[in-house]
């Protein structure tokens, strides 16, 4: 089993559009491919950016109350060792320690917000580069292109499957 600590960005693009390597990774985590390693902060993050105003025309709060029992129930947790001080967002801070307590990888679309001097041994990884690796790694298809229609990750009237 793969599994990586999921930045909040890659999260919520992958749950709007299923297109791109964010989509693609949210299929993998669906299909049960990539375990998300978590923690509560992770997870206490992923509701807020979620419940944000700005998001309710994608996800009506019953989506989010899906997306976030699939990850409580779905979701790897860690409790992390690893203490990263004084990172230029704290809000990161949670992502990098996870992912180095957990030695996984760290997937987000903003890699500046890891500065190299904060990185020690983690592996930050771009969505693409993620992608690209694990079909590498596994001859996955299914991590190459999704050809599933939106309608397809959909259950039940205006619910967005995680």
């Amino acid at each position: 089993m793969t599994r990586i600590v999921l930045d909040t960005n890659v999260l919520v693009s992958g749950m709007i559009n299923a297109k791109g390597a964010p989509g693609r990774i949210m299929d993998l985590v669906r299909e049960g491919l990539v375990d998300l390693v978590v923690d509560d902060r992770i997870l206490a993050e992923y509701s807020e950016v979620l419940n944000r105003k700005k998001f309710g025309v994608y996800f009506h709060a019953c989506d989010v109350l899906d997306i976030l029992v699939f990850l409580e129930h779905n979701a790897h947790y860690v409790v992390s060792t690893a203490q990263i001080a004084d990172m230029p967002d704290t809000d990161d801070a949670p992502f990098l320690e996870v992912a180095l307590t957990a030695a996984v990888p760290l997937v987000t679309g903003n890699t500046s917000h890891f500065p190299a001097r904060y990185r020690k041994r983690a592996n930050i990884q771009t969505p693409a580069t993620f992608i690209a690796n694990y079909s590498a790694r596994s001859g996955n298809a299914s991590a190459k292109k999704s050809n599933q229609p939106r309608s397809a990750r959909r259950h039940g009237e205006g619910r967005v499957s995680p």
